[in-house]
């Protein structure tokens, strides 16, 4: 079945208005540009863009603009594994090292009992990165996700049961479900999430058609555009399961109302139980985890919030979801670097402050 959430309101009526809000946060940290959109389980409330695909041109970023998601993908590749999950081919509970049977000989034996949920949770012990590059020189993407795996479970760097955020844990999830649905993560991720949830423009690596401005263009953290655009500007494919997808605002969007829908107990995508455990705090730290998702608990969500941002060191995105209070945010910038995060932060407060305004007043927002 699939699910297709509508705008709320037109964009056309709220995006000049929403825009005015974005506009001087842009403006204060010199971004090239910067879009917002505020969304409630009904669909898209508010949409705008603001600013520039390049810096240096005059060429508008719009509200149909592909934006990169970086570690944004995470939650998406840990729904992936749910869609296997809802139908009993694999559980949260699995030992990892059951699915390599090849390496178990040389396992740890302080990695052996490490569990699905705990990598996915970013508590398996696994090293924050590996040399992904050198790890791409040879093999299928398949192969190679494998090849990551073998190496990041037989030489783990911390003990299992300690939350570290790792990239490499999304990567090994990856190999796992690569292994489990006979198809690369891409095709797999294609078919069982963003065909269902209507995400048509969703796609991976950098944005844009080399040397054309026709999506927003990368930016370094000084503001300055990268050489050059497109799918090769980004981390390397094998990573793809940690954070290379890209998509609209709308599209992204999309997934996280179904997030929202499903776990406030409402007609998702997947059982609410899947989105339950995604959405429950497994790491007993102060980075608190879920599976992609950062859990915090926050007042003005009504209790906890569902968080997470990303970056591929050239453009920035960050979310935040109120299951309680049935909305959320999300924004995109097309630089990466320091400032972005605190320029992110500040737009989705501004995002989350004008929809509780309005409720608030009693408007229908």
């Amino acid at each position: 079945m699939a699910f297709f959430f509508t705008a709320a309101h037109s964009s056309a009526e709220a995006g000049p208005s929403l825009a005015s809000v974005l506009e001087p946060i842009r403006a204060k940290y010199n971004l090239p540009a910067l879009a917002g959109a505020i969304f409630n389980t009904d669909g898209i409330v508010e949409m705008a863009a603001v600013g520039v695909r390049k810096a240096g041109t005059t060429v508008p970023v719009t509200t149909d603009d592909l934006w990169h998601l970086g570690s944004d993908t995470k939650a998406m590749t840990a729904t992936l594994a749910g869609t296997f999950v809802a139908e009993h081919r694999l559980s949260w509970d699995a030992k990892v090292v059951s699915f390599f049977p090849e390496i178990a000989d040389s396992v740890p034996e302080a990695m052996k009992n490490v569990t699905l949920s705990q990598v996915l949770s970013h508590q398996a012990g696994l090293a924050e990165n590996l040399k992904w590059w050198s790890l791409s020189k040879t093999g299928s993407l398949t192969e190679q996700r494998l090849a990551a795996a073998h190496q990041a479970l037989t030489s783990p760097l911390y003990a299992p049961g300690t939350y570290h955020y790792a990239n490499t844990d999304y990567v090994v999830v990856g190999a796992i479900l690569e292994k489990i649905g006979g198809k690369p993560w891409e095709d797999l991720i294609r078919e069982r999430l963003f065909q269902p949830l209507g995400m048509d423009s969703a796609g991976f690596g950098g944005t844009g058609t080399l040397g054309q401005i026709d999506q927003p263009w990368p930016h370094f953290e000084t503001g300055l555009p990268a050489p050059t655009n497109g799918p090769t500007m980004d981390n390397p494919e094998i990573m793809g399961p940690a954070g290379t997808v890209h998509c609209s605002m709308k599209d992204w969007a999309q997934f996280l109302i179904d997030q929202l829908r499903g776990g406030t107990g409402m007609e998702a995508l997947l059982p609410n139980e899947i989105y339950r455990a995604m959405q429950t705090n497994v790491a007993a730290t102060r980075n608190e985890y879920g599976y992609g998702w950062s859990v915090w608990n926050r007042p003005w969500a009504g209790g906890k919030a569902l968080a997470h941002s990303g970056s591929n060191s050239l453009n920035y995105c960050n979310c935040w979801l109120a299951p309680a209070k049935k909305f959320g945010v999300l924004v995109c910038l097309n630089q990466g670097g320091g400032k972005t995060f605190n320029a992110s932060d500040d737009a989705a407060s501004a995002l989350i402050n004008r929809y509780l305004a309005k409720l608030k007043a009693g408007e229908n927002p």
